[in-house]
């Protein structure tokens, strides 16, 4: 074969390759813009609980919460003290400390003015959705309370978590996302005040409103005053008068109140759930823990299922615990072993080891 000829089909070869390789790049590139956008049926502004399905399509253009919103994931500390922030958040994912909306020693909700800022510096308006979550549905349930309380008015909850998120099958990001911090909340905080119940209209109901029932949402052992809970508080039993609602076998999930998916349950499953209790949904029912994070959980199933006679009793179990003269119950009080007492004549061995 001359050399003239080799050249010819050299070439030509590659001149074939050059054009495939264009052609696979502008496919690709097809490809890329023809990428299907998530939709998802919408939901109502109350509705709290929300998929991850809604949620991309948010985030995808294809809802009215589209053109502002935020997506937090929930935890104690910074970023770097999450235990998941680094490893793959949400695409856009903002971290939320706890911190940013409770302050100890008694861990109720901060003032209005440092709730403000706090919400405003993770750019955050009243009429931003927010759409939260976490590893801890305590935790994120804590926030969401917290934020429906100053005034934000579409707060949701992905439901089942990251472990939802990544199960069906979206993308999660490293990079850590900076809030760019808002300049006007839009209202005065708090915009919904009576979601929550101070200690002395916890203590004024329990004497006077034959109605009220205050919730204990803790583990079994908490509320029999077998354990506090907490390893920094010492004393454990229940303020006197309350029933108890489940929470968990320890006061570390809140396994009754979710499937076993680590999704919420609804409504009729949390009607179920309290079957066996002392109270029904025609009370009024005030729902506390030791500090604030678990009693959000059925506040807010409540809250989205449009129930208006509850609040978080916000101090709970720690802050009963502060004052001696406070009367308390140690035991099952529908059994005759139940023990009625004040807070100073408990022991003080019964914090979580």
């Amino acid at each position: 074969m001359n050399k003239k000829l080799v050249s010819l089909l050299l070439i030509a070869v590659l001149s074939l390759g050059v054009l495939t390789g264009c052609s696979s790049k502008e496919e690709s590139k097809e490809a890329d813009t023809n990428t299907e956008k998530v939709t998802a049926e919408a939901v109502d502004t109350k509705t709290v609980f929300v998929t991850p399905e809604w949620v991309q399509s948010v985030i995808d253009g294809n809802q009215k919460e589209s053109e502002k919103y935020i997506v937090g994931e929930v935890s104690w500390g910074t970023y770097k003290d999450s235990p998941s922030y680094t490893k793959g958040h949400i695409p856009g994912a903002i971290h939320i400390n706890t911190d940013s909306v409770e302050e100890g020693p008694v861990w109720n909700l901060v003032s209005p003015e440092k709730m403000e800022k706090g919400i405003l510096d993770n750019g955050i308006t009243k009429d931003t959705t927010v759409i939260l979550y976490g590893d801890d549905i305590s935790a994120t349930s804590r926030v969401a309370f917290a934020y429906l309380w100053a005034g934000v008015d579409n707060v949701k909850v992905l439901n089942g978590g990251i472990k939802a998120w990544e199960k069906a099958g979206y993308k999660t990001e490293t990079e850590v996302v900076e809030a760019k911090k808002a300049e006007d909340f839009g209202t005065k905080i708090p915009a919904h005040p009576e979601y929550q119940l101070s200690i002395e209209d916890a203590k004024d109901k329990l004497e006077n409103d034959d109605n009220f029932k205050l919730v204990s949402i803790r583990s079994k052992d908490e509320f029999l005053g077998k354990t506090s809970g907490y390893s920094y508080i010492n004393k454990a039993a229940e303020p006197k008068g309350a029933v108890w609602g489940h929470a968990g076998t320890d006061p570390y999930n809140m396994n009754d109140y979710l499937n076993e998916d680590g999704t919420c349950i609804n409504m009729d499953q949390m009607k179920e759930l309290w079957s066996d209790c002392d109270f029904t949904t025609d009370n009024e029912l005030s729902f506390y823990c030791g500090t604030g994070w678990r009693a959000c959980v059925p506040w807010l199933i409540c809250y989205e299922n449009g129930m208006t006679n509850m609040t978080v009793f916000d101090g709970g179990w720690n802050e009963w615990q502060m004052d001696d003269s406070n009367p308390v119950q140690v035991g099952d009080p529908a059994s005759d072993d139940c023990v009625y007492t004040t807070v100073g004549e408990l022991s003080n061995d019964k914090a979580a080891k």
